[in-house]
């Protein structure tokens, strides 16, 4: 097997650091759909959505797992749409890296109106001549700028963006834990909210599969980390450290803060619809909507340079095999794919436009399509790493510096908790037009395939 994916990377500035990667992947996984969405998942669900979110989280653990091990073998620029190529063939990596740059433009635009929402919501009264398009154009072009300047400034804001998310759930957990033990004066503390109000399960199984479903989107993020390997000091050392620490922490973050959401707050009051935010204020924690509201915008940044860095490279990596515009590979004097950033920033800017044009029909569409999309690309991702596992064992062993747990049982479980989400999809009411938006979105980047084929060979 030879390393052609990394061979293609020369010019890029390897300037992130350990500390970086290692944020990167923690921040990633933590975005507004925790602080906001979750609430919805756990309306739908009761205290049982505990389960929803670990069914998930396991999935994506055991994703994040696959990516590690072929990151570190191959630290390339795209990450998993090189394996994906490698081990799956052409049409694969084409499918995995159009879909996975689908999913963050829609990103970037989809957090760009939450933190124009957010804005609006604080400012509006004192700045009612600022339009609510202005406070979008303004965010999406600071983290464009802020992509354009180097991958350390990139990488630098997210480190600090994450700093903030990772702190805030650690003193969230804490103060759970000290509520729940009894231990937060005024508060009698104890599990007993698991079972109150229709029990730990009050509308059965099907919810929770739902929630399940639903909680999917929540978790995309971290697999960015794989996307920067290329541009890291010590990608190989990095990859393992980071994908290792995300492993543990997901599940931590995520399903240790709706273990004690649900045993601070009934899962049936209407607060619910903000759980963290519900919960400080139920402790009469001072300021605690005024907090969450910074973590949460917080969130929406981070989202919003992540997307744009991941959009960026996977669109240099498409260009630099053929499946893009081959201009949009060109690298500046920093190392920045300049055109790749802006091309990618452009289409942003109109999904951003469909939003205020055409919200109840093209901005649904594209929002309602990209998390089944996200879910397709983590299929071809399992599938990948079933191939690429055999090959790097038989040709180059050494490069196994990082390995998937009882390969391939493990990996064959998650394709197939994978399917079964998109076959719940099927047959869950509200999750129906996802699953059929995010396949019509799919097969019209199929339809592309040929038309880049035919270039590359003329």
């Amino acid at each position: 097997m030879t390393d052609d994916a990394d061979s293609t990377t020369p010019a890029l500035q390897r300037s992130l650091k350990e500390r970086h990667m290692r944020m990167i992947a923690l921040g990633g996984v933590i975005g507004a759909g925790l602080f906001v969405g979750s609430g919805v998942v756990i309306q739908a669900t009761g205290p049982a959505a505990v389960l929803s979110f670990a069914l998930t989280g396991i999935v994506v653990v055991m994703v994040m797992r696959m990516l590690g091990e072929m990151a570190a073998a191959f630290p390339a620029v795209g990450g998993f749409y090189e394996y994906n190529r490698l081990a799956l063939g052409e049409f694969a990596g084409f499918m995995t890296g159009w879909m996975y740059w689908y999913f963050w433009i829609i990103v970037v635009a989809f957090e760009a109106v939450a933190g124009t929402k957010l804005l609006v919501g604080w400012f509006g009264a004192t700045l009612p001549s600022v339009q609510p398009w202005h406070y979008t154009l303004g965010l999406t072009s600071l983290f464009t700028v802020v992509n354009l300047l180097s991958v350390r400034s990139w990488g630098e804001a997210e480190y600090w963006f994450a700093s903030i998310k990772v702190a805030a759930i650690a003193i969230f957990l804490l103060i759970g834990l000290a509520v729940v033990f009894g231990l937060w004066h005024g508060v009698p503390g104890g599990f007993s909210l698991l079972t109150a109000n229709g029990g730990f399960m009050p509308k059965g199984i099907g919810p929770v599969l739902t929630g399940a479903v639903a909680a999917t989107g929540f978790y995309f993020g971290s697999e960015i980390v794989t996307v920067a390997a290329a541009e890291s000091a010590e990608p190989e050392r990095a990859i393992a450290r980071a994908t290792q620490s995300v492993v543990s922490r997901v599940l931590v973050f995520y399903v240790g803060s709706i273990f004690l959401v649900v045993c601070i707050v009934p899962w049936n009051t209407e607060a619910m619809a903000t759980p963290y935010v519900s919960v400080l204020d139920a402790l009469h924690v001072p300021y605690a909507g005024t907090a969450m509201g910074i973590v949460i915008l917080t969130a929406v940044l981070s989202c919003l340079n992540s997307g744009v860095f991941a959009s960026s490279r996977m669109m240099m990596a498409l260009a630099r095999r053929g499946d893009a515009p081959r201009f949009f590979a060109r690298l500046d004097g920093r190392g920045v794919p300049v055109a790749a950033i802006l091309a990618s920033m452009t289409f942003a800017f109109v999904a951003v436009f469909m939003n205020y044009l055409s919200p109840d029909t093209v901005f649904k569409f594209l929002v309602d399509s990209y998390g089944t999309v996200a879910i397709f690309v983590y299929i071809l991702i399992a599938f990948a790493e079933l191939g690429l596992r055999r090959r790097l064992e038989r040709e180059c062993p050494e490069r196994l510096r990082v390995r998937m747990w009882a390969f391939p049982y493990l990996t064959v479980l998650a394709i197939v908790m994978m399917f079964a989400v998109l076959g719940a999809m099927a047959f869950i009411p509200a999750q129906q037009k996802p699953l059929l938006f995010g396949v019509i979105s799919a097969a019209a980047m199929a339809s592309g395939y040929g038309l880049f084929r035919r270039g590359r060979a003329g």
